[in-house]
């Protein structure tokens, strides 16, 4: 084993985790102050995240990376790894531990499923979201990673998914299967959830602290590094190219919002800074180790231009998305993974030409393909699975508890408190 690219992974593994509470400060930021418990508890760590990461332990890495079961490339042999105790053992012809890319991976996980969450802030009842992640991370996030992160291994023992390994799509750390595949959800979920009460006019609902947004932001694009560079799965010259690729276009993607505010209205906004950060570091996930740094550059700020723009979408359609997970994260996930097809460069670590660099439209039109075939899978699974569980269990809170905050009366907690309010169930009174 090689102990530099062991720690690489390593350090990419808890900057892929800083994410997670990264993720909580920015979409917290965004809610109002009666939401931001909800918004962060309901996302993060004591939430899905955790969930999902127990899941993962018992058998979600089996089913995402076990062999393809009968070849299809559909889902991993979820009797392979159960409870991934056969990953202890040492392969000493492996350059990290099979076991440290099982957690580096088993963070995708979490934070994909948080991001689901967005486009149902402060309308959805905890227990129901609990049960919506566990079971949305079993039968979608678990199955569409089989397809694009598992490869089949050069002598042909292991069948991997038919994105990776089938069809050849590009896609280096998750543009189709973390970004594009959670935009679908959300926008699936938002429909069957409904517009919040007030909807689009909600004083309630307002951001009440830009500045934990752009805290937010700034972390996960700290974390961003990880997730993409870490995906070289060594530390050496793809892993230099993706984070020089990850810099550039995130820095090309906020002045092209801004750009774009700036000429639709007048000014550019902190918050839009921080949506044209995410939506270009969205972009450049999918193709950071297929295109240059020009292409890099093109490819955020195509995609903060496009997603200061994609963003009103729920507006003229008439869906409730509460953050922006579909402006955002699907949008700009299709940018990335659609322009790989355009502007990849055989000298980028994944070594394919593009159209604007002679490799013709075939890597388009497969790119095209993935794309297609994880939106309409993971919208029309979602969108099932949330119609069950509301006939089942219901999905929304009580339209009263709604207009006064889901912190407290969810989880009788205020984020400020003031001598006005109640005191809190389950604390100590107050003097």
């Amino acid at each position: 084993m090689d102990s530099g690219n062991v720690a690489w992974i390593l350090a990419s593994s808890a900057l892929v985790c800083m994410m997670i509470p990264a993720l909580a400060l920015f979409y917290g930021g965004m809610v109002g102050s009666r939401r931001i418990l909800n918004m962060m508890m309901m996302m993060m760590c004591f939430g899905g995240a955790s969930l999902v990461a127990v899941l993962w332990a018992l058998f979600g890495y089996s089913m995402a990376f076990g062999n393809s079961v009968g070849g299809l490339g559909l889902i991993g042999d979820i009797t392979e790894f159960p409870g991934m105790g056969q990953l202890l053992a040492a392969d000493e012809a492996a350059s990290i531990p099979v076991v440290l890319f099982a957690a580096f991976q088993l963070f995708f996980a979490c934070v994909t499923t948080a991001l689901v969450a967005g486009a149902a802030a402060g309308r959805m009842k905890f227990g129901a979201w609990m049960l919506f992640a566990g079971i949305w991370a079993t039968i979608v996030y678990f199955p569409i990673a089989h397809w694009v992160f598992a490869f089949s291994s050069a002598d042909g023992s292991v069948m991997g998914g038919w994105i990776a390994s089938g069809i050849k799509a590009i896609d280096f750390a998750g543009g189709t299967a973390v970004h594009m595949n959670a935009g679908a959800a959300a926008l699936a979920l938002a429909l069957v959830l409904g517009k919040s009460s007030g909807w689009p006019k909600m004083e309630h609902t307002k951001p009440h602290s830009r500045p934990l947004v752009l805290v937010g932001a700034g972390l996960l694009w700290v974390g961003w590094f990880g997730f993409n560079a870490g995906s070289a799965l060594s530390a050496g010259q793809s892993a230099s190219i993706v984070f020089l690729n990850t810099a550039v276009a995130a820095s090309a993607g906020l002045l092209a919002w801004a750009l774009v505010e700036r000429l639709r209205h007048g000014a550019a906004t902190s918050m839009g800074a921080a949506s044209g950060l995410i939506s270009a570091l969205v972009a450049i996930t999918p193709a950071c180790g297929a295109v240059s740094p020009v292409g890099a550059l093109a490819i955020g700020a195509i995609a903060g231009a496009v997603c200061s723009l994609a963003i009103e979408l729920k507006f003229r359609l008439g869906y409730d998305d509460s953050l922006d997970v579909v402006g955002v994260h699907l949008v700009g996930g299709i940018i990335g993974t659609l322009l790989i097809g355009l502007f990849a460069t055989d000298a980028a670590p994944n070594a394919v030409n593009g159209l604007f660099y002679g490799g013709g439209v075939e890597l388009l039109g497969v790119q095209a393909l993935a794309t297609v075939t994880v939106l309409a899978y993971s919208f029309g699974i979602t969108w099932i699975l949330a119609k069950i569980l509301d006939r089942v269990v219901g999905l929304r809170i009580k339209p009263e508890d709604e207009m006064r905050g889901i912190d407290i009366a969810a989880h009788s907690e205020l984020a400020y408190l003031t001598d006005e309010d109640p005191v809190e169930l389950g604390s100590p009174q107050r003097a």
